[in-house]
């Protein structure tokens, strides 16, 4: 058969009934505050006059990667147990994989930006706003973007070759690289390793960037005279680095893992984390842990009462 004439089925995560209801209340809630996290943050950013920063511009832009991920997946998933419908075609497979895969690489490399970012403003104070001008920051989202795509372009161009003759049933709840390769009849050995090598080659490269940046911020924070200083420069990048620790800790499980072909009945479940509990966690993690943004809600709260006031 001609590929663009496949539908796949997907088996999603359960077929008991209940549990689906239980997952269906669940994605429903943690897409809901995700995406309202989320716009919060990114609203928060564009009209406070004190979010203004390169800090806040990078954390803006990781928001908008945010709830785009997860509404590339998360949506069609809700669909599928609420209307009982496991079919989706295979041009929509391409470009929910495309999408889900270009927000994911491009956030990774957005985190390390960010880090770099955190590695200035410590490290480098008086130079800050020098180095991180808004040329340079416009820069360096162009280049998380296009290193994104460039990631994502190999793999891709790979599966679109890929035939589907024996088996149409995919064992995800969304279309997946090691899903696909496991139901695929042609040979996948090359598509594989350059999955296993673009994944390895992205954590590689981002995470180096990370631990360098917190290598001399930590070692410039120990530096710090008083207490208080330290205290509120760890409190500049604890987010940030909670943040790293859950996103990292996730993917690295999947994609570095030799028999993840094999094993996607957990990496699915593993994969629900990423797509749901990551992105509802991480504007919470932000905003209760920084005060400007606090400040900036709050701020927010009260210009709406008092407008809702007149």
């Amino acid at each position: 058969m001609r590929n663009n004439t496949i539908t796949f089925i997907l088996l999603g995560l359960t077929d008991d009934p209940q549990l689906q209801v239980l997952i269906f209340i669940f994605l429903l809630l943690t897409y809901m505050l995700s995406v309202t996290g989320n716009l919060t943050i990114i609203t928060l950013t564009f009209t406070d006059s004190h979010l203004k920063t390169p800090m806040y511009f990078f954390l803006q832009n990781f928001s908008f990667l945010e709830s785009s991920f997860t509404s590339a997946c998360v949506p069609r998933y809700l669909y599928n147990i609420a209307a009982d419908d496991k079919v989706i075609t295979y041009n929509a497979c391409v470009i929910q994989v495309f999408f889900t895969d270009l927000f994911l690489v491009t956030e990774f490399f957005l985190l390390a930006a960010m880090s770099y970012d955190r590695y200035v403003a410590i490290c480098r104070p008086l130079h800050y706003v020098t180095i991180m001008s808004k040329r340079v920051c416009s820069s360096l989202i162009i280049c998380c973007w296009t290193a994104g795509l460039c990631i994502i372009i190999p793999p891709l161009s790979l599966g679109l070759k890929l035939e589907f003759c024996n088996s149409n049933i995919l064992d995800h709840f969304g279309c997946d690289a090691f899903p696909l390769m496991k139901i695929a009849c042609s040979d996948t050995w090359l598509m594989e390793q350059t999955v296993i090598i673009c994944a390895i080659l992205t954590l590689n490269m981002t995470l180096t960037c990370v631990v360098l940046s917190y290598t001399y911020i930590l070692r410039t924070i120990f530096r710090f005279p008083s207490v208080q200083q330290r205290k509120k420069a760890f409190s500049t990048c604890s987010s940030h680095i909670i943040v790293v620790s859950i996103t990292y800790g996730t993917c690295i499980f999947i994609y570095m893992n030799p028999t993840a072909k094999e094993e996607v009945t957990n990496n699915k479940v593993v994969s629900l984390l990423i797509t749901s509990i990551s992105p509802t966690l991480n504007p919470f993690i932000y905003t209760l842990r920084n005060n400007q943004v606090k400040k900036a809600f709050k701020d927010s709260i009260k210009r709406i009462a008092l407008f809702s006031a007149k």
